[in-house]
């Protein structure tokens, strides 16, 4: 193990470990999951209704950056052994602030994420069954996938195995439909590969926009991390993470652009409608019998998915702050299973309250925890490109042989990445409808700044 590894595991306190009761096949099935959300099934009219048939190439800007970050994040994980939670990457390359801060911002991040998706999930089961009311599904939700991931890794994986099957399995199938209809077997009117051209041209409100629309569509991108995360409890760590660049790149070209492509050929873009599944339209459209009903069941399962994954990484990550002494040293505790129970209670308990929080008053206290993880996941990735910079470094210098995977066009592939983040943030602050969301934000980064120092000091105290 490298000096730089073991400075990051010697500040782990407590004997608790994690199974590796993962497979190979659950952390690929769980790295495709991770994107592949509300975000495509729904979240992708907005950007069509934006850009156009162009919206294909905000999806390909978006889908380029999380391309670079992920192999930063490959690099990283080979190089340093032992050193493979996400916010660790942070820790080991600038330091224990931006650790703690990392560690605990993606915590947030994904105790949101797990109130939204269950949310959404209470919203359309709501809408099949009217006289449940939605506060009771998205408890029932949540109480159900806090089981599964209190069972074991296993049973996570497994779930979310089967969750990410039947997305990439509904994907596959829209796809032969779209490609079949577009190119003129089945829409009995020949090619429609027309409407790609013909409703204002392929770019109808100018490359400037469709720039711009890849700033809100790269948050629906966000996720594939969370394998970093799985592989640590798997059997062959570095050999799954070292599959995972090339798995990313497939699902980004296939799942989302070629889906987004083929969306845009058969349906004209114009008759898109913002917040309502393109994929639901596009059935429709082709006449496909129950393709709304088809589209809301893909979507259920969809955020089904995400909410079960979102379990699992707060725990983990909560479970990796109190491993390094930046959390309630009672948090490093596994049951027999050898999960981390209190952890995983801990995050379903703050989702609780925000369902409640939902309940009461949407418009006030939900609408801020929306609204202040909105760029979250964007500051980390900025902290693990600063920490792939200076662990790049250190390794050319001292144990160049550790380098097995290689960030492309080092150093300028990082800086290419870092500053269309940059210029995402940027965008964002100059948005005026979307400013909300980097202010908001950048307070709670700073609120968890404040929290270091109290917290080490409260440590400093006690010892």
């Amino acid at each position: 193990m490298t000096d730089i590894a073991h400075s990051v595991a010697s500040d782990i306190s407590g004997g608790a470990e994690l199974s590796r009761s993962l497979k190979s096949r659950h952390v690929s099935m769980i790295a495709i999951g991770g994107i592949i959300g509300a975000g495509l099934f729904v979240g992708s009219s907005t950007t069509i209704h934006a850009a156009g048939p162009a919206a294909v190439f905000s999806f390909a800007i978006a889908g380029f950056i999380i391309l670079l970050v992920m192999r930063m994040l490959s690099e990283m994980a080979i190089a340093l052994e032992g050193v493979q939670t996400f916010p660790d990457f942070a820790r080991a390359g600038l330091g224990h602030l931006p650790g703690f801060i990392s560690g605990w911002l993606y915590w947030y991040f994904w105790v949101v994420v797990v109130a939204i998706e269950a949310i959404a999930g209470a919203q359309i089961i709501h809408g099949w069954f009217p006289g449940i009311p939605e506060l009771a599904i998205g408890i029932a939700l949540m109480a159900v996938l806090t089981a599964v991931n209190l069972m074991s890794a296993r049973a996570y994986g497994e779930f979310e195995f089967w969750f990410s099957s039947i997305k990439v399995a509904a994907i596959i199938v829209f796809i032969l439909l779209c490609a079949a209809w577009a190119f003129g077997f089945t829409s009995g009117s020949g090619a429609t590969f027309i409407n790609l051209t013909q409703h204002g041209g392929f770019v109808p409100n100018g490359w400037g926009v469709v720039i711009a629309a890849a700033t809100s569509t790269i948050f629906s991108l966000v996720g594939a991390e969370i394998a970093t995360i799985a592989a640590a409890e798997s059997e062959e760590p570095a050999k799954v993470i070292s599959k995972m660049t090339v798995s990313v790149t497939l699902r980004i070209l296939i799942f989302y652009i070629l889906s987004i492509l083929l969306i845009v050929a058969v349906v004209p873009w114009t008759e898109i409608v913002p917040k309502q599944s393109p994929f639901a339209a596009t059935l429709g459209f082709m006449g496909v019998p129950g393709g709304k009903l088809i589209m809301e069941a893909v979507v259920l399962v969809a955020v089904l998915s995400c909410l079960n994954s979102g379990m699992y990484v707060t725990s983990r990550a909560l479970f990796g702050l109190a491993k390094h002494n930046d959390a309630p040293q009672w948090l490093v505790q596994v049951n027999a299973r050898k999960v981390p129970a209190r952890a995983i209670l801990i995050g379903s308990l703050f989702s609780y309250f925000a369902l409640a929080a939902d309940a009461v008053s949407r418009d006030v206290v939900f609408s801020f925890l929306i609204n202040s993880c909105g760029v979250t996941m964007l500051l980390l990735y900025l902290m693990t490109a600063g920490a792939q910079l200076k662990l790049r470094r250190k390794f050319e210098a001292d144990a160049p042989e550790r380098l097995q995977i290689k960030m492309w066009f080092h150093p300028f592939g990082t800086y290419v990445a870092m500053a269309a983040m940059l210029g995402i943030l940027v965008a964002k602050g100059m948005d005026q409808g979307a400013s909300q969301e980097l202010w908001l934000s950048l307070l709670v980064a700073l609120a968890f700044v404040g929290g270091f120092f109290v917290f080490r000091r409260g440590k400093s105290s006690a010892a």
